[in-house]
């Protein structure tokens, strides 16, 4: 089995690298996207939420007990993957640069389902020459 996932060639400022999702949804969040970027966003992303499993609903500790665990998408869940050009086009319109990486052994595994994994990696993160940076999200009034 192959597995696929999209993420920041940079790390946070906690040595995550922040995946598709999170990183759309960082932009969102800051008010960084035109109305037409937002609207996509809220509508794949609540399509996503009705159609597949949220893993920390099933383990609510899976990410927080395990700050460098990461999400792959089975190269087999082709309607899962099939928003994920768009959300790559916000990226890029932004200059915020994702990649993918691909894997038949991502990591030790701490949730699967027929769509994806939940993994810590394997390797020990590197120390992060360079971080990540997005504006502050702004203060709401």
């Amino acid at each position: 089995m192959t597995f696929v996932r999209f993420q920041s060639p940079v790390p946070d400022r906690h040595g995550r690298r922040i995946g598709l999702f999170g990183l759309v949804n960082m932009l969102g969040k800051r008010g960084l996207l035109t109305a037409a970027e937002e609207e996509f966003r809220r509508t794949t992303n609540a399509w996503y939420d009705a159609t597949y499993t949220d893993p920390s609903t099933v383990d609510p500790a899976v990410y927080g007990a395990n700050p460098l665990a990461a999400a792959w998408f089975r190269t087999t869940a082709v309607e899962l993957l099939g928003p994920v050009p768009q959300y790559l086009a916000i990226l890029a319109a932004h200059n915020l640069p994702c990649e993918r990486f691909t894997s038949d052994d991502p990591g030790r595994v701490l949730y699967e389902d027929e769509h994806q994994v939940v993994v810590v990696p394997h390797h020990d993160p590197v120390e992060p020459t360079t971080l990540m940076w997005l504006p502050p999200i702004p203060a709401t009034t």
